[in-house]
């Protein structure tokens, strides 16, 4: 399908698979539990829609937007990695798993993100913005010039994860210790 406009629709009573949505938008869906695997979505952004537990198996995300959607509990390490390109705006991401990816210059902007795992995942230049990072792994993760400064709650080993060129602000620093359990006072 290309080009057209989704509103208001209940997926779990359709059958998705090996379908491909080109430059769609849809607005208000419900995608909660139902199997996206092996369906391609290309340029198309989702607003307002649910994912939770969805499955993504193969899925093809490519050039893909998310705004205010709640995407609780997805694997996205299972979706098709050939130009997979997200960006995620206004978006509950909590319990998301990006393993392994590579999601250079990916935008995450004011998103609930907690116990999310980045474990070895390629970040290089992505943006937290006003992003919650409550408990979430970032581990063997390539973090060179990935933009902190708005984000809060996250703890991240420098020694165990690539943090050359990153940006963080003055308070989110802690973030960086941590591991060593020293308190820092102003």
């Amino acid at each position: 399908m290309e080009d057209e406009t989704f509103q208001k629709v209940n997926f779990a009573d359709k059958k998705l698979t090996n379908t491909a949505y080109d430059n769609c938008t849809f607005i208000g869906c419900d995608f909660e539990k139902v199997n996206l695997s092996t369906v391609t979505f290309i340029e198309c952004e989702f607003r307002d829609c649910n994912f939770s537990n969805a499955s993504l198996k193969s899925t093809a995300f490519k050039d893909v937007k998310f705004r205010n959607c709640k995407l609780l509990g997805l694997d996205f390490s299972e979706c098709n990695p050939f130009l997979l390109q997200l960006y995620f705006v206004d978006c509950q991401l909590n319990l998301a798993s990006f393993y392994a990816l590579k999601l250079k210059g990916t935008m995450f902007k004011n998103c609930t993100m907690h116990e999310v795992d980045f474990t070895e995942t390629e970040l290089m230049n992505a943006k937290f913005i006003d992003c919650d990072l409550k408990r979430t792994i970032f581990s063997r993760t390539n973090l060179e010039k990935v933009d902190f400064q708005f984000a809060e709650n996250y703890s991240i080993d420098p020694e165990n994860n690539r943090v050359r060129g990153a940006i963080f602000s003055l308070e989110g620093v802690v973030g960086l210790l941590d591991k060593y359990g020293v308190k820092v006072k102003s």
